[in-house]
């Protein structure tokens, strides 16, 4: 028998609901699903209760509220979420399209841009060969605007933690990097050289609640074929907290294999120390 406490977990008010399922894809943890023209939680354990799929309900119709639930259960995610990419689930539905009308809140107002659109939907993006980086006439990246701009090396998105899916293409066979949000506002080769070619979770040690990117990193590890891991922080102390987010999750995931490589950036913008 499964024991419950008092935590936070997603509740779907189904009067409100228009069944659009631009929340399926927001939930990393697939604990949603489409039966009968309406979103339900499939199951108490696959909510973590963070909440993702909040901004993308254009009805408002999903909140976070703190009950009796079943405890969180990693393991039984990834059990869920290996199921659900080899067979089909009973019941589910792809997520229809919305109607313009539709696009708009419980209070009237236009969703479009905001949470309307499914904008954390994973998606791979193609990354730019390194020959194709044009070069000014000192043989560096060119920095501007229009046709000499410096590609992005991003190979996917989302980005944020809190988003990313916890099984998909961007972590199998992948070197990954796990930057605290700040780094690339303050290195200016971030693209170059820390981001090309790697899969990206960003973070902040210092202002969210860590423990859940514990568990998440857990699982990412746990559940798909990671080759390494560069944890890039600023040099300020409490940056350094991602670092143990890492090691933590990767002790809790059992993996050894994993190559991990520490990056310190300076608020002078340089490296101040990398291994």
């Amino acid at each position: 028998m499964n024991t419950k406490s008092i935590r936070k977990i997603v509740k779907i008010d189904e009067d409100r609901c228009n069944g659009c399922g631009l929340c399926i894809p927001n939930c990393a943890e697939g604990a949603i699903r489409i039966i009968n023209g309406k979103a339900r939680l499939i199951g108490e354990n696959l909510c973590d209760g963070l909440g993702a799929c909040l901004g993308h309900c254009p009805m408002d119709a999903i909140t976070v509220e703190e009950r009796p639930a079943e405890e969180f259960d990693e393991l039984a995610v990834l059990q869920h979420l290996t199921a659900k990419n080899h067979a089909p689930e009973p019941h589910a539905v792809e997520p229809r399209a919305v109607e313009p009308h539709q696009c708009e809140n419980a209070h009237g107002k236009s969703s479009v841009g905001m949470g309307g659109c499914p904008g954390s939907m994973a998606r791979m993006l193609k990354r730019p060969a390194a020959s194709t980086i044009p070069e000014n006439a000192h043989g560096t990246p060119s920095v501007g605007l229009g046709g000499s701009a410096r590609p992005s090396q991003l190979g996917q998105w989302p980005v944020q933690l809190t988003l990313v899916p916890v099984q998909g293409p961007m972590w199998q066979d992948a070197d990954v990097l796990i930057a605290a949000d700040c780094v690339p506002f303050a290195y200016p080769e971030f693209h170059e050289r820390l981001l090309a070619g790697k899969s990206l979770a960003i973070a902040c040690p210092k202002l969210d609640d860590v423990e859940p990117y514990v568990q998440k990193l857990a699982a990412i590890f746990a559940g798909n074929t990671i080759r390494s891991v560069t944890v890039a922080h600023m040099e300020v102390p409490c940056c350094s907290g991602i670092v143990r987010v890492v090691h933590q999750a990767l002790s809790e995931s059992g993996r050894t294999d994993i190559e991990v490589h520490d990056v310190t950036i300076g608020i002078d913008g340089t490296i101040k120390r990398g291994d």
